[in-house]
This record gives C-alpha cells, sequence and structure tokens, in this order.
C-alpha cells in the first residue's frame, strides 16, 4: 500500500527568537501576505483557501482540521520539521500540543532539521539566530527525549517496529557514524527493534545511505541544480522550468540502495526572498499527475509493502509557494489528484508527457549516434532504439530508455 506522507512546516504561530529577528508577531503569514508579483503572469500572494485562512497553530484544533482533510485525500501522516539545538526546541508548541493531548489521530514522524537558524532561511553562517553545535552527549539526550516522548506514541510512524526519524543534513555531524551507533543502542534500549534512518539526498547527494549506517535516502524535491531545468535570466531571480525537472525525475538513474521518491507541486520562494529568490515556471496540474504516478508505480516496484512510503513536498510551504494546502488559486485541486493517483489508474493523464519524453530520448540517441567515439555494434543498437521511438509506441518509452541509460553509462 503506497502512503503518501506530507512535509510539514511548524512555523504559523510566533516565537521569541523570531519576534527578535523579524519583529514582534511575525510568523510564515508574514511574509506569504506581502508577497508582490515580480514578472507578468507571476503568481503571487498566495492566498489560502476560506476554508483555511491565515491560521495559528497555537490552536490545536487548526492541525486536528489539517489531518482531517488530509486523511479525505489519502494522505497517510505529516513528517513535522522538528528543531532542535542541544536540548532547546524551537516552533514547537503545535508538536507538543499534538503529543500531550493526543490529537488529531493521524500518523505522523518527525524530520530533524539539524541546520543553524539563520535569517537567511539557507542554514549557512550568516546572521545566525541560533547555532547548530554537535556532540555527542547531545545525541545522547535528543535520542532520549525521542524515544521518552515521541516515538512512544502509537502514532508515531513505525517500520517493522523502528521508528522512522529523517536527517536533513548528515553532511554536518562530525562523526554521523557514531551517532548512529549511540542513537541505535539506546532506542533498542527503551525497547524498540531498532531506528529505521533516513538520510535527505540533497545537498550531498548519491551517496550510499548504508555507509554511514542509515537505512535509507530520500530524494529532496525540487533538484534546483542537477536537473538542468534553470532557465538563463537577466536579474537575480533564478528561473527553473517544472516540466523539465519532472522529466529529469523520469530519466535519472535509479541508485542500488533504496531511495524514496519526493514529489512537489510547485516552487516560488519570493515571499521570502523577493528578487533573489527562485521560482519554477510552467508548474501545472497534468505535470504534477504525472510526476505522482510514475513515483507511486516506482514505489510499488522498488519497496515491501511495509516500507512504500511517498513523500510530498510539502503540506504548507506557504513561504516557498510548495503547498498542496489549499489556496484560493487552485483550491482542493492538488489534494484530488493525489486521491485518484491513488484510488484509479490513471495511464490516460501520461500521454502528453510521454510525447515530450519521447523527443528527448530521440535527441538523446541522436547525439550518441554523431559521436565519433562509438562503435559500431553500439551504433547499429541506438538506431535500432531510434526506429522504435519514431513508430510513437508509447508502452515501449520506460523499457526503451532504461537500455539508452544502459548505454550511456556502459
Amino acid at each position: 500500500m503506497i502512503r503518501p506522507v506530507a512535509i510539514y512546516l511548524p512555523q504559523f504561530h510566533p516565537i521569541p527568537e523570531n519576534d527578535e529577528a523579524w519583529g514582534k508577531g511575525f510568523t510564515e503569514w508574514t511574509n506569504v501576505a506581502k508577497a508582490k508579483p515580480l514578472f507578468k503572469g507571476h503568481y503571487q500572494p498566495h492566498v489560502p483557501h476560506e476554508d483555511i485562512g491565515y491560521y495559528d497553530l497555537r490552536d490545536p484544533e487548526i492541525l486536528v482540521k489539517q489531518a482531517a482533510i488530509a486523511k479525505k485525500y489519502g494522505i497517510y501522516g505529516f513528517a513535522f520539521y522538528h528543531y532542535w539545538f542541544n536540548g532547546k526546541q524551537l516552533l514547537n508548541k503545535p508538536l507538543d500540543n499534538m503529543l500531550q493531548l493526543g490529537k488529531p489521530d493521524f500518523p505522523f514522524l518527525y524530520i530533524w532539521a539539524n541546520e543553524n537558524w539563520t535569517k537567511r532561511w539557507d542554514g549557512l553562517d550568516n546572521e545566525i539566530i541560533i547555532k547548530q553545535d554537535y556532540s555527542f552527549e547531545d545525541d545522547m539526550e535528543h535520542i532520549k527525549y525521542l524515544c521518552e516522548h515521541v516515538f512512544c506514541d502509537e502514532r508515531y510512524i513505525k517500520i517493522d517496529d523502528k521508528p522512522v526519524f529523517i536527517i536533513y543534513r548528515t553532511e554536518l555531524f562530525p562523526n554521523i557514524k557514531e551517532t548512529v551507533k549511540i542513537w541505535r543502542k539506546k532506542t533498542k534500549e527503551y525497547g524498540y527493534n531498532d531506528l529505521y534512518l533516513i538520510r535527505i539526498d540533497s545537498f550531498i547527494k548519491n551517496i550510499d545511505p548504508l555507509e554511514p549506517g542509515f537505512d535509507a535516502a530520500v530524494e529532496f524535491a525540487p533538484d534546483f541544480f542537477e536537473s538542468g531545468a534553470k532557465i538563463a535570466t537577466d536579474s537575480n531571480l533564478q528561473m527553473f522550468d517544472y516540466h523539465q525537472i519532472i522529466k529529469y525525475q523520469f530519466f535519472k538513474r535509479e541508485q542500488s540502495y533504496p531511495r524514496y521518491r519526493m514529489v512537489f507541486p510547485a516552487w516560488d520562494n519570493t515571499a521570502r526572498k523577493e528578487e533573489n529568490g527562485a521560482v519554477f515556471r510552467n508548474s501545472c496540474l497534468d505535470a504534477f499527475r504525472f510526476s505522482l504516478e510514475e513515483s507511486i508505480n516506482y514505489t510499488a516496484r522498488k519497496f515491501k509493502d511495509t516500507q512504500q512510503f511517498l513523500f510530498i513536498n510539502a503540506w504548507n510551504e506557504w513561504g516557498e509557494g510548495c503547498h498542496i494546502e489549499p489556496d484560493k488559486k487552485n483550491g482542493y485541486s492538488y489534494l484530488e489528484i493525489i486521491s485518484k493517483a491513488l484510488n484509479s489508474d490513471m495511464e490516460h493523464f501520461r500521454d502528453h508527457y510521454l510525447e515530450d519524453l519521447e523527443l528527448e530520448l530521440k535527441s538523446s540517441i541522436m547525439d550518441h549516434l554523431n559521436k565519433h567515439n562509438e562503435t559500431e555494434s553500439l551504433k547499429r543498437e541506438l538506431n535500432a532504439l531510434k526506429s522504435v521511438v519514431n513508430s510513437r509506441r508509447h508502452r515501449f518509452i520506460e523499457k526503451l530508455y532504461a537500455k539508452y541509460q544502459n548505454f550511456r553509462n556502459a
């Protein structure tokens, strides 16, 4: 069974640290509401649907309402960003409410956003509000807190009685292997079979998660710089093509290690960064449908039933224009697509995108045929592929591209 898990940002209530950095009463809505369009056709600001409103997560009933909506459309659970700085937590009020009150009755897991807390929203060393320091002592205190207060919750997502814990940036740890040993040992002492650790494949990619002692990786969507989706501009505003990144995901070489898929509906962080932000142009519902369906197929093929999770970025990243939570423009459309993908055959949505993939495949094959260093036998194979591509028989495209990838990586 495919279990879609939506990433959830809890920054929709004021905290003292944000008050000091940004002004009293600051929440994610502060930037979202004041966003302006920067070019013709630019969709800003993102205004929440009237059913949603500009909510305050200090009210525990908001999360109950959100979970009910998500569950109705087939979302299995939420992946909450968790902010821990040597025992100090940020943005934890709505999560603490959820744990203490026992509602909503909805599965969840934690993603440790283990970066510096900064004014630039990028986790780098500029304008640090709270620094992220590491020690084995803190590793022990952290895992004890999670085992005693979070993992023990019956709603917490587990695989084979192993709490699923996701780490945003494993490369920042001074000795991640030793940290993992501490975490696993302590978790077992609390009576669990083990931890199920997932690293996000983002800043440093294509690392076998088994090497530092993790169980799996998960893509981060969108992949800005390896997808070939960037569009040249004359300004500081970075532009990317949503259709191109969907093709990249479809063509991307599969890894030998377990790597979960992540899909995203759109991206536009100009509410946070204004002219220095990044925008994905040409995002549309059909492209999201195609990406979602392919990711569902991949997940069913690559993982056994108890491990079939698919991640969505995000439920409510409003400041990054990356949300399936309903807004005034799209309403419940993204949620409806997710529901249909999980419950019906969406094969008829694929043809338009497979035609584009066909053309790109043909172009790639031609590039190889024009190279002088290809062997004659390889050229014959590629010519045969080209003939089949010209036949426009869509059902062969996936197999064809797999064969082409083998040639390319030989």
